[in-house]
């Protein structure tokens, strides 16, 4: 008889930072019935890399794993090291938007342009929740946060749509009321090689919900469900309809040689150039 799901069979003993409501369990969630779906036993062969804030927390130290916590926004660098160190390894970043959208956003791209063989896992709540809620690069353009009184003036950025256009394999948007759709984009991303990455749009009741009249994790994911709108169906609207909606699907999945394999070709090539010089 197989083996029943248990997340607590790759977690830590110990007590999980998140507030009330947060999403940030339900992507914990998803992921851990992934790995498990993918028939990973363990997680000794990850490593996990994550910065600054909320959904940085979800590796470390609760996963039963490896794991570097870095300084904001530059999970990615270190994730491209270990990588190119450890090619063997699965290795994957998770991060917000502030973190990886804002701060990290140069290694974001580049990670892309790269096609880097690792997986970035982006937890968007629209907010920088953990510091005091501040503006984000995500926050929806007139929301009122700490640092905008009287509404964000600034369009938010698309961050699925930049990271396809700089070159990444595979690219999925998803919120965490698309549970069962998450779990199955992670599962697609980890068996990526290349560039896989996935956004989970994801509730913060506490930062982000109170201060646009959704007081509860249960109001947030209704929203979601009401303001989704699948890319297929998404291609088909006017700019001007989609303002206050979230695309969601897979953007793209495509397979081209990764960084490791080039770096690899290159040093074969200068390998056998140093022997017949």
């Amino acid at each position: 008889m197989a083996e029943k799901f248990s997340a607590r069979k790759y977690l830590r003993p110990i007590k999980l930072p998140f507030c009330q409501g947060c999403g940030g369990t339900t992507v914990m969630n998803c992921f851990l019935r992934a790995v498990y779906e993918l028939k990973y036993n363990d997680l000794s062969t990850f490593v996990f890399c994550s910065g600054i804030g909320c959904a940085s927390w979800i590796p470390s130290p609760y996963f039963k794993a490896d794991s570097i916590h870095t300084t904001h926004g530059r999970s990615i660098p270190v994730a491209t090291g270990v990588k190119l160190v450890q090619p063997n390894l699965n290795v994957v970043v998770f991060g917000g938007d502030g973190d990886l959208a804002g701060i990290g956003l140069s290694h974001l791209i580049h990670a892309a342009r790269r096609n880097l063989d690792i997986t970035v896992i982006m937890v968007n709540n629209m907010i920088y929740g953990m510091t005091g809620g501040q503006v984000a690069p995500t926050t929806p353009l007139g929301t009122e946060t700490t640092t905008t009184p009287y509404g964000s003036f600034e369009y938010p950025l698309d961050v699925i749509r930049l990271v396809v256009a700089a070159g990444a394999s595979y690219a999925a948007r998803w919120t965490t009321a698309h549970h069962m759709q998450l779990k199955a984009g992670m599962k697609k991303a980890l068996k990526t090689e290349g560039f896989a990455f996935i956004e989970s749009v994801s509730q913060c009741p506490t930062a982000f919900g109170r201060r646009v009249g959704l007081k509860t994790a249960t109001d947030m994911l209704r929203w979601f469900k009401e303001n989704s709108v699948p890319i297929e169906e998404a291609e088909g609207m006017a700019q001007e309809e989609l303002a206050e909606k979230i695309v969601v699907g897979e953007f793209v999945h495509r397979e081209f040689p990764t960084l490791t394999d080039t770096v690899n070709e290159v040093i074969r090539e200068a390998r056998k150039s140093a022997e017949t010089s």
